[in-house]
């Protein structure tokens, strides 16, 4: 067997020649994810070989793992790949994937798992947890080559230059969600240099509707609009965190300034009060002001809110699947699930609205002042200084002693003495001596 093996190695690498270079997840994982991870994925239920915990194709520690003393992938080695060694047999009981499953390996993903091995079998993480390499990086309209490539394998041409008038309508509609007035048009249409177009666009960014436009976009993925939600559709207010997120669009805020401040903008060294409404991201999301749930059952409800919809934004990942299991699809765990809620253990909430604690119904707030009442209150301040200069000038002592004088030496209190005294449900009332009424 061992004979027949190097031969049919010795005959895909002549057939294969001087090989291009193998990328994991563009020619590898494909194969791996259709053809393996069924019985040797992220399901620990379902996996089969490999010692104690089976054999795993999914994560890299597993790939090249040493088990039992066989190593499914050994780089550059063929005869010691158990992998290449099973997917190249002709031996019924040895071949993967098994001869009876409803999937098998076509020559040429046989082809490349060996050349992927010969090379050195490196492995990639999913490309949205890897760094940006220099390779990658393209200057110019990179953009148009490719698609002026693509149109001419099919035959097609790309459609002529647009008007200016249509241009600068989209340009409006794209960067600021508005349309453009006649005097933008005008102005537009206006410029004859050869940056009318870089002139437009520059204007357009620097525009405040810009932010606003942005903001859209990230507000829908952070739940900024969500109301109370779960028994009722009570309004939830939290403007100053939209005025945040649109005045961090049109100040082009770094994007890791951006993060920090939301997810913990209240932790930083002497926060601002625009890095405190920042950490307002934290509670966004669905609360509940219904008097019969349990508190504690949906303060665990939030946290998970909030993991789902952090990992969502920040990590373009679904880790909610991971609240019951390890996630089938992507790199996460059930442990991971819980870990990153204890992120937010910290933030101080209710489980329940409480009516006895009106202006603290749902943990710590900060009470954020309109940004024009500076100017509202301006004059109202300077009157009341008017006024107190006013009377503070004016000396009283003098009025006082006529005031006083004027009382007679009675202080100025007259007693009443009752005719007749009445009450309700016969209630007895006797004038006294000293004219108070027992």
């Amino acid at each position: 067997m061992r004979l027949l093996f190097a031969v049919y190695l010795a005959t895909i690498s002549l057939s294969l020649g001087a090989a291009s270079p193998i990328d994991f997840n563009r020619d590898i994982k494909p194969i791996l994810s259709d053809k393996c991870y069924a019985c040797h994925g992220p399901d620990a239920g379902e996996r089969q070989g490999g010692g104690e915990d089976g054999l795993r194709l999914d994560i890299e520690d597993g790939a090249f793992a040493d088990l039992d003393g066989h190593f499914a992938i050994v780089p550059g080695d063929l005869e010691s790949s158990e992998l290449i060694r099973r997917v190249t047999s002709d031996d019924p009981g040895e071949v993967m994937p098994p001869s009876d499953y409803r999937k098998s390996l076509s020559k040429q993903e046989i082809e490349l798992l060996v050349d992927w091995v010969k090379q050195g079998a490196e492995w990639s993480t999913h490309w949205a947890y890897a760094p940006p390499l220099e390779k990658h990086r393209r200057s110019g309209q990179w953009i148009d080559a490719i698609i002026r490539r693509k149109l001419a394998e099919k035959g097609l041409k790309p459609s002529a230059p647009a008007e200016k008038r249509v241009l600068v309508r989209r340009a409006f509609f794209d960067i600021i969600g508005l349309p453009p007035s006649p005097d933008d048009v005008a102005e537009f249409l206006d410029d004859k240099s050869d940056r009318a177009w870089e002139n437009l666009i520059d204007r357009l960014l620097a525009s405040p509707h810009f932010g606003e436009r942005m903001a859209i976009h990230w507000l829908d993925l952070v739940r900024y609009a969500d109301t109370v939600g779960y028994h009722g559709d009570q309004d939830v207010s939290i403007s100053p965190y939209r005025d945040y997120v649109i005045g961090a669009f049109n100040s082009n805020t770094p994007f890791d300034q951006f993060t920090r401040e939301q997810l913990a903008g209240d932790l930083l060294p002497d926060p601002t009060r625009d890095q405190l409404i920042a950490s307002g991201y934290n509670k966004l999301g669905m609360m509940s002001a219904e008097g019969g749930a349990q508190p504690k059952e949906y303060l665990s409800k939030y946290a998970s809110d909030r993991v789902r919809t952090a990992s969502t934004v920040w990590l373009g990942s679904t880790l909610g699947c991971a609240e019951c299991h390890d996630h089938k699809f992507d790199p996460f765990t059930q442990k991971d699930f819980y870990r990153f809620a204890a992120f937010f253990a910290d933030i101080q909430e209710r489980g329940l609205y409480s009516g006895a604690n009106r202006d603290n119904n749902w943990g710590p707030n900060l009470k954020v002042p309109d940004d024009q009442l500076a100017d509202l209150l301006k004059p109202i301040d300077a009157k009341i200084d008017q006024l107190t200069n006013s009377y503070e000038s004016v000396d009283l002592t003098e009025s006082q002693k006529h005031w006083e004088a004027s009382l007679g030496g009675n202080d100025g209190w007259t007693l009443l003495r009752p005719d007749e005294v009445t009450a309700l449900h016969g209630t007895m009332l006797t004038p006294q001596d000293d004219n108070s009424v027992l």
